[in-house]
């Protein structure tokens, strides 16, 4: 009678939901949140999850796929930042240089004061790239430092050559000027555009085939359109016109999440920098913030593991690259629309793979998500 009770119990209480696998999780989240992208998850080296979603173009309803090419925002800066160590690494480039050393013609008050080191933290005290801050304002406005065309000249000329606003490495600012300014110093002690220096250093290297500089007049076949929701409107609308290489250094590239991948798995692997100059580039400073990236501990369940983060986000455009160092776990999710938070998104997804979902994210990770 007991074995009979106890099997009529067992009918009578559900057994417990067999956990999500990580395609599923990132299904489940991406059609609850109206994710409009691909996610790629790999760990220890391996793909487990590449799904698209959504739309690349509204107008004629082409879906988005693995070769869809997407606007990686600031994900370029950690670009950037590993040119720039690559020169460090070299000689040709010292962390405790100044601008002027590099630029002699700038004519910012900064020139002589600013370290390279401040440049790539955020710390540099120049007057911020960016006065409009709300697309409120960019739709009734517009967005003077992206709707001229420019030339890496002038833009430094232009916004980045003010008065200084505050001393040099005591408070952290996020500029994308800072990276404006990166990028010609690169092409000076260089002798060559930022572009041809990014191709033949990283792209060709690692054959990041579909990865590059967006330009306003050329037409890059499979580039997702970039949508984003107007409040006014209360619907989803057009990004706003803009010449995407006005951001340069600072956020003017394209790529799959193919591409960010490999990026990724070379930069750790050892195959960009020095591991002197990654571990620079890794160590949090002001606002938990290194050379490009965000690093910073999370934690996940009963676990605290260390993260390397990269967003970007430009109107439509959104981006992620998300590593935690160990386990070896790498989210990559680039996005057309506004539609998903991908900072709550990845940060999920981080923790998923872990195995252990936590409630909120930490004080710290919150305020990484809140940069771009």
């Amino acid at each position: 009678m007991s074995r009979l009770f106890a099997f009529a119990l067992a009918l009578l209480v559900p057994s417990a939901a067999p956990a999500q696998t990580p395609v599923e999780f990132v299904d489940t989240y991406a059609k609850a949140h109206d994710f409009s992208g691909t996610a790629l998850v790999a760990k220890d080296g391996k793909v487990l999850v590449e799904r698209s979603y959504g739309e690349a173009n509204r107008a004629f309803h082409v879906p988005n796929g693995p070769r869809t090419k997407f606007w990686i925002a600031s994900i370029t800066k950690a670009f950037t930042a590993v040119l720039v160590l690559q020169l460090v690494d070299e000689g040709r480039l010292a962390l405790d240089g100044k601008i002027a050393d590099y630029l002699s013609d700038y004519a910012g008050d900064g020139a002589r004061k600013v370290t390279i080191h401040q440049l790539l933290n955020h710390t540099s005290g120049l007057p911020n790239f960016d006065q409009v801050k709300d697309a409120e304002t960019a739709i009734r406005s517009g967005l003077p430092n992206y709707q001229t065309p420019y030339t890496p000249e002038q833009l430094v000329a232009k916004f980045v050559s003010g008065a200084l606003v505050a001393e040099p490495g005591k408070a952290f600012d996020y500029n994308n000027g800072d990276y404006v300014l990166l990028g010609r110093i690169l092409e000076r002690v260089s002798g060559k555009p930022y572009e041809t220096l990014l191709r033949e250093r990283i792209l060709a290297p690692l054959k990041l085939a579909d990865t590059g500089v967006l330009r306003q007049y050329e037409i890059l076949p499979d580039l997702a359109n970039t949508y984003f929701f107007r409040d006014d409107l209360k619907a989803m609308a057009n990004a706003l016109p803009v010449y995407p290489e006005n951001w340069y250094a600072s956020g003017a590239m394209y790529a799959t999440p193919a591409d960010v991948l490999a990026f990724s798995d070379a930069l750790f692997g050892g195959k960009l920098v020095k591991p002197e100059s990654l571990a620079a580039m890794t160590k949090p400073g002001l606002d938990d913030y290194g050379y490009g990236v965000w690093s910073f501990d999370m934690k996940a369940g009963d676990r605290t593991v260390h993260v390397v983060k990269r967003p970007g986000s430009i109107m439509g455009a959104q981006a992620q690259l998300l590593r935690v160092v160990e386990p070896d776990i790498t989210v990559v999710l680039l996005a057309n629309t506004t539609s998903a938070d991908l900072d709550e998104f990845a940060a999920k997804i981080a923790r998923h793979m872990i195995g252990r979902e936590s409630v909120a994210p930490t004080s710290r990770e919150s305020a990484a998500g809140t940069r771009r």
